[in-house]
């Protein structure tokens, strides 16, 4: 589809009830279109009707240099239109949480309810150790694209090229040995359930270039363009006291600057959801407000 914008072309997918309540579910980092629960069924279960979307510079959605986190938000209102969805919900988990909370904040309009999910809390925000508790490799990442775009790419591209590798191979080993990933994430990835869609997702996120990685990592240490105090919308935060990607100081500064947020602590996660937590998270953005 194009976006009526500029011209430039999204690629998105639906999952769960045709019927059930809209929900926008935006990926990680990096991430496709095609990051999902692996059974459909739990879509259905929680009454849900799931649309994913590749971000731009992602799979085969047209990259948009310069980006900033809050441009995703006239992305989801252009899919919601073509659509023809009126009012929604949204979730966004890992990289996609500042999305998400983008969306709450500048379409209170439309959105329902938003729920930030192991979300990161922008780069500059006075007081704040960005990286306490951050695993060293996601550190080394986000150091790149400190130094600038050239640095990025040719260290994620190296990245994007071991990943697939690792992947064609043992799909449970998609984030390196080299993290120090809690026990729980670990047991998620080792699910032969997942390895379908996480061969999918990869292969469609990076095989075809870094751009919407690079694109998202810059977005992340720059000034997303919106502040979370914006939001007026029944919001969920959650974060698990172990997670090493994006450490629980992340998820508690979150939970005390988003307006009136509902948190979730998960004491026994660390990054990665496990089955019960997803179809929780689906429930919740299914409720009337």
């Amino acid at each position: 589809m194009a976006n009526a914008l500029d011209d430039r072309s999204l690629a998105f997918e639906e999952w769960g009830d045709p019927k059930g309540v809209p929900v926008f579910s935006l990926h990680g980092t990096p991430g496709s279109r095609f990051s999902r629960h692996y059974d459909e069924g739990l879509y259905v279960e929680a009454g849900v009707r799931v649309i994913t979307y590749d971000r731009p510079g992602y799979g085969v959605s047209d990259r948009n240099p310069g980006r900033r986190v809050v441009d995703c938000v006239e992305d989801v209102a252009t899919l919601a239109d073509v659509l023809e969805i009126g009012r929604f919900a949204v979730l966004g988990g890992s990289g996609g949480g500042p999305h998400a909370l983008a969306v709450a904040a500048r379409l209170p309009e439309r959105v329902e309810r938003a729920t930030c999910a192991v979300g990161i809390v922008p780069y500059e925000t006075e007081g704040f150790d960005w990286f306490d508790g951050m695993d060293p490799k996601n550190v080394e990442e986000f150091q790149w694209a400190l130094e600038g775009e050239a640095v990025l790419v040719a260290n994620l591209e190296r990245e994007a090229a071991e990943a697939l590798a690792r992947v064609a191979v043992d799909p449970s080993k998609v984030i390196g040995d080299e993290f120090e990933l809690p026990e729980s994430d670990r047991a998620e990835l080792a699910r032969p359930e997942r390895h379908d869609v996480i061969r999918q997702s990869v292969s469609e996120s990076i095989g075809k270039g870094v751009w919407g990685w690079v694109d998202d990592d810059l977005a992340f240490i720059r000034p997303w363009g919106f502040d979370v105090s914006e939001i007026r919308v029944p919001t969920r935060v959650i974060y698990g006291t172990t997670d090493v990607l994006v450490p629980r100081g992340h998820g508690e500064w979150l939970a005390q600057n988003v307006p009136g947020a509902e948190v979730v602590i998960e004491d026994s996660h660390g990054h990665i959801p496990d089955p019960e937590s997803i179809l929780e998270m689906y429930r919740w953005l299914a409720r009337p407000s």
